[in-house]
């Protein structure tokens, strides 16, 4: 059978391998110290806060100028305005165009001015070829009007001809000019509807800049007490930056061991009467069993 003890021991132990440093390092906590009371805002930091606050406060002063240009493009911003006029351009055009236009009636003896000019030209002629053979004395014979039949057509032929190449030409002038016209009218009005298009969705980017607007005073004084907090806050770390460090210069331990023994049956009972041999007081007399 045997037995057990157990003893604890307590020990602390301190460093300090900075201590000759100590002087020094004195030194900069009290300078780190004297820093402390300069975290705070200067009077220039200040008085510029105290602007960007007041003019956050006084609000954008062109937040209802974008506002209105925002409804203006979100309404189109006035692109259609002349499509009106342009119809209006247009249909005058046509009114004005169609009916030779649409005009097949090529004859050039209905072409206004040309009874007067063929006239002219007949009398011409005749009075050339009837001239001549009146000289001759040979007025009114057959040679006479053979001549004269040959002298109208061929002097009035040529001008028929042309007149009628000419309304050809006039009458599909006038129809290519209208289908032109029309084209272009359909161009600008596609381009004045895209425009108004257009306008529409710069309005929506637009609406969100006057509402940035709006906005902006708000934002401008929040961003101004986030520097009242931040500046202070950015210098104290800056400090503590190198304070913290010589705050944990050296160490310092303590802690406890506890030790166990294993005795055997024998020496523990030794052990025993040895202790109860040093209760019982010594006497001259001996016993003997």
């Amino acid at each position: 059978m045997g037995g057990k003890s157990s003893s604890t021991t307590s020990q602390q132990s301190q460093t300090a391998p900075w201590e000759a440093a100590q002087p020094m390092l004195q030194n900069i906590i009290n300078q780190v110290n004297g820093g402390l009371s300069g975290t705070g805002l200067t009077n220039a930091q200040t008085g510029a806060i105290n602007q960007l606050t007041q003019s956050g406060q006084a609000g954008n002063p062109y937040a209802a100028a974008t506002g209105n240009v925002a409804s203006t493009l979100l309404n189109g911003g006035g692109a259609t305005n002349q499509a009106g006029n342009v119809n209006a351009a247009y249909q005058q055009y046509y009114n004005a165009t169609n009916p030779l236009a649409s005009n097949t009636n090529y004859d050039p003896m209905q072409t206004p001015g040309i009874g007067d000019q063929l006239s002219a030209l007949k009398d011409d002629i005749m009075s050339s070829v009837n001239g001549q053979y009146a000289a001759a004395g040979r007025d009114f014979s057959g040679y006479n009007q053979k001549a004269l039949g040959r002298g109208l057509a061929a002097g009035l032929a040529p001008v028929l001809t042309a007149q009628y190449n000419q309304n050809v030409q006039n009458q599909q002038g006038a129809a290519g000019n209208l289908y032109n016209a029309g084209n272009t009218t359909a161009g600008l009005q596609t381009g004045l509807t895209q425009q108004d298009l257009a306008n529409r969705t710069q309005g929506v980017a637009t609406a969100n800049d006057a509402l940035s607007a709006n906005n902006w005073g708000a934002n401008q004084v929040l961003n101004a007490q986030q520097l009242l907090q931040s500046i202070p806050q950015q210098n104290l770390a800056g400090w503590a930056q190198i304070g913290t460090p010589i705050a944990g210069l050296g160490s310092q331990s303590s802690g406890t061991s506890t030790t166990e023994n294993q005795m055997s049956g024998a020496q523990q009972f030794a052990t025993i009467l040895q202790g109860i041999g040093s209760l019982i007081p010594k006497s001259p007399m001996s016993f003997k069993f």
